[in-house]
């Protein structure tokens, strides 16, 4: 997912907009980042607890999509992607 979002936030409208290009990238690379943190824990709640950090900031990264749709810069379609992408 993460290498799409890069991919996706690589059009003109994100390169105007670096504040949100930025936190969009920083939040799809921290997800997988987070399971990967968590699953080298030693413990299980060391492990849930990163699960429960990906989570957040999946809802961050669905928040800022449904901003960037509000604003144009995404389509109804890609949108809708993206949220199969996040839910899946």
């Amino acid at each position: 997912m993460a290498t799409y979002i890069y991919k996706i936030t690589d059009s003109p409208s994100f390169k105007k907009d670096y504040g949100l290009r930025n936190q969009i990238r920083r939040a799809a690379v921290s997800i997988p980042s987070n399971i990967a943190e968590g699953d080298k824990r030693d413990t299980n709640k060391e492990s849930v607890r990163f699960l429960y950090i990906a989570n957040g900031s999946l809802a961050e990264l669905l928040t800022q999509f449904e901003i960037s749709k509000a604003i144009g810069y995404i389509s109804n379609d890609e949108f809708e992607y993206i949220e199969l992408l996040i839910f899946a």
